[in-house]
């Protein structure tokens, strides 16, 4: 007897169920997905019971006609494709033609359709997917479909659903992400009555982004625009101050289609990197869009992973106009954020608001005044920095980041009346705090290769030349090891590069923000439109600031004519190091010194047989480790510009992570060798500095690529602008 048959129509469309009806967001997904194919423009979708007890989904699509009503419940019955070869230029979200009977097989189903504006319909009853009424009726034209009593016959199902809550917060989620998708579409969520989401339909996407996550969200969003010879790209990137502990806010849209992408989601990461402080993530709603034939959707039973035709260069064109994006901007983030017109998130019901000029959106925008030295503009950076060029000066006067003649005054009078006290502000909390470093140990001379003569380093900015400096204690001094005359010519051309940059008065505002101007987001990006002009691309630059001093031996102070700032000093200063040490791991050719008396790391017997197989990563970073017998190995030699009275820690370090990481490359040993390598090397907290160490130290954190957070994503600058201030002091309601 033949053990092998054919199932029934029934038995298979439950079978089928089972992998396309998942629980009742999968239906709203599907619905909602034909609802859009259909060609409507508006979208209501009202649950009850969090879908378990009733779905209903109305459109005012094409709807479907009268022949074709019956026809649509049978499996892989479709409009969408007819031909082998479409498969593969797929351009509609649904196409398999399994979505309806598989709904139909575990509810009951009630479909009233029109095609035309006639008012002619056509209603049809199914149950457990047996047909129970087909008749003529009267709608408008679109399609209304209900979904009642899921996984009614179905109980074993029925049994693993979870609460209410948890139901709703899948269907939501649906319906926020095809909102995201279809900002053109107008989208209405209701459950038990009450209203969810409601998106305007207008095409605004950073309204709908507005809608979902809130004004405050959205109004720390940044236009993104990139393209490419097979892809383009477009949406809206968050700043990197505002963030979530995980990665549910990130969106990617591929032709329309919501989709997970873990090399999209990385390429996204890649950009933030050292923007993101560990396990938050950025809000992010990225659109691609490419020719059908280069993604194929066609390979996931619910169509949310798909595969891309030359993903490396997607995925490089995504990480670059990301960080083009924000190398735009000034990313300080204000101290007192201002919620405007009440609305945050947790309300979902779409306001119309405008981003007007002179809306203050809560980040400072980078105006600066004429005759600041921040960024090297009145100091060649390619020139070593020495003591000699402070002495006899008031580093604040020296280095005056504002021209204002009431400064000059008030700063002279100080100065004065600080004489004649016989201490200075800086010696007299020294003297209560007894914590201060002095200035013979911290800020003996800025070093060139002439001298040779030790002193405070902040190498990484400028690539200065600055002699090796002992540390005492815990607290390290400002600086590292000495950077040679190498340093200085390594970089005179980007130092060309950042002194020929003018200032810009607002070029790190958006301008997508502003109601009476234009979108200034071109095509092609910074680079592309430099290369084709032949002249750099303006870029921001940090603001200028006027020192006042230091609180608590940890945070700088520091004002323009925006307003007030705070620097964390441990946290730049470990930007200034990290720049340094990034470059120098990143040249395989430097120097390094031969010990006399090599260090020597003991590991356990398996550490030992793993690391004499990865010993090549440490000679390609110019540490020369070797095995040394038994479960010893032997340093001879590493680069000279390792943090002085560290380096065995450094190194020690090092191999930690060689150890423990998986898939090494040189990028990643790069990247991590110069954490290990600035953190240790950069001053502490409770660390008293010289108003000479602060200023240089200003210096050098305006020189650096990306100045406003530390290489672990910790913000470096926080600024109270004037208006704060006055409103905290009530001197404006």
């Amino acid at each position: 007897m033949s053990k092998i048959r054919v199932l029934d129509e029934h038995i298979a469309n439950q079978i089928a169920a089972g992998e396309v009806v998942e629980r009742p967001s999968s239906v709203v997904k599907e619905l909602v997905e034909n609802a859009i194919d259909a060609g409507g423009t508006r979208v209501d979708v009202s649950v009850e019971e969090g879908g378990l007890q009733s779905i209903r989904v109305t459109d005012n699509g094409s709807g479907i006609e009268p022949e074709d009503v019956e026809t649509a419940f049978y499996r892989h019955a479709t409009s969408k494709i007819g031909h082998g070869r479409d498969l593969f230029q797929i351009t509609s979200l649904g196409f398999r033609g399994e979505a309806l009977p598989s709904i139909a097989a575990v509810s009951k189903v009630e479909l009233l359709t029109a095609a035309g504006d006639d008012g002619r319909a056509r209603k049809l009853v199914i149950e457990g997917g047996k047909l129970m009424l087909h008749e003529d009726a009267a709608a408008r034209q679109g399609t209304d479909f209900t979904v009642r009593e899921l996984f009614y016959n179905t109980p074993a199902r029925l049994k693993y659903m979870k609460t209410i809550q948890t139901e709703l917060g899948h269907i939501s989620d649906v319906l926020y992400r095809m909102a995201l998708s279809h900002p053109e579409v107008a989208f209405t969520l209701r459950h038990n009555g009450n209203t969810l989401l409601q998106t305007l339909g207008n095409g605004d996407l950073l309204q709908v982004i507005a809608a979902i996550y809130g004004t405050s969200a959205a109004k720390s969003m940044l236009p993104l625009e990139g393209e490419s010879l097979d892809y383009r790209i477009s949406g809206f990137v968050s700043r990197p101050e505002w963030t979530r502990s995980n990665r549910n806010a990130i969106s990617t849209v591929v032709n329309g289609r919501f989709v997970r992408s873990y090399g999209l989601n990385q390429a996204l990461l890649k950009a933030y990197h050292t923007l993101l402080p560990i396990n938050r993530f950025p809000l992010a709603v990225i659109q691609l869009e490419m020719h059908p034939s280069l993604v194929d959707v066609n390979v996931h039973p619910a169509k949310l992973e798909v595969r891309f035709s030359k993903e490396t260069e997607l995925f490089q064109l995504v990480e670059d106009s990301i960080k083009a994006v924000l190398g735009q901007q000034v990313l300080i983030p204000k101290a007192v954020k201002r919620e405007i017109g009440g609305k945050d998130s947790g309300s979902f019901v779409q306001e119309q608001f405008h981003f007007s000029k002179g809306h203050d959106t809560g980040y400072d925008t980078g105006n600066r005044t004429e005759g600041a030295v921040s960024s090297g503009e009145d100091r060649g950076l390619a020139e070593p920095l020495s003591v000699a060029s402070l002495k006899g000066q008031d580093p604040r006067q020296s280095n005056r980041l504002n021209g204002n003649e009431e400064n000059r005054r008030v700063s002279s009078e100080r100065e004065q009346r600080t004489r004649r006290e016989g201490v200075t502000a800086i010696d007299r909390a020294s003297a209560l705090s007894g914590t201060s470093v002095s200035d013979e140990e911290l800020n003996a001379d800025f070093v060139d290769e002439n001298n040779g003569s030790g002193g405070m380093s902040l190498p990484g900015a400028h690539r200065q030349s600055s002699g090796a400096q002992e540390v005492q204690g815990d607290e390290a001094a400002v600086g590292t090891s000495s950077v040679y005359s190498e340093a200085a010519q390594e970089t005179a051309a980007s130092a060309a590069y950042r002194s020929s940059m003018a200032p810009s008065a607002g070029n790190a505002a958006d301008s997508r923000y502003f109601a009476d101007e234009k979108p200034r987001q071109p095509r092609l990006n910074a680079e592309q439109l430099a290369a084709m002009s032949g002249e750099a691309p303006e870029l921001p630059t940090f603001p200028e600031l006027n020192l006042i001093g230091q609180h608590h031996g940890t945070y700088l102070i520091a004002q323009n004519d925006q307003g007030l700032y705070l620097i964390d000093q441990h946290a730049a200063h470990e930007r200034v190091n990290y720049e340094f040490y990034y470059e120098k791991f990143g040249n395989p050719e430097s120097v390094s010194q031969e010990l006399l008396l090599p260090i020597t790391l003991d590991f356990t017997p398996s550490e030992t047989e793993k690391l004499k197989t990865r010993l090549h990563w440490f000679e390609q970073a110019g540490v020369y480790l070797e095995h040394f017998g038994g479960q010893t190995f032997r340093v001879s030699s590493y680069p000279y510009w390792l943090p002085k009275g560290e380096e065995a820690d450094v190194i020690e370090e090092m191999a930690g992570w060689v150890l423990e990481e998986k898939a090494i490359d040189l990028a990643k040993l790069r990247e991590a060798a110069s954490i290990m390598c600035s953190c240790r090397a950069s001053i502490k907290a409770n660390q008293k500095l010289t108003d000479r160490q602060a200023v240089v130290l200003l210096e050098r954190l305006a020189a650096c690529k990306q100045p406003y957070t530390c290489p672990h994503g910790r913000p470096i600058v926080v600024s109270f602008s004037t208006y704060d201030l006055e409103k905290l002091f009530k001197r404006v309601m």
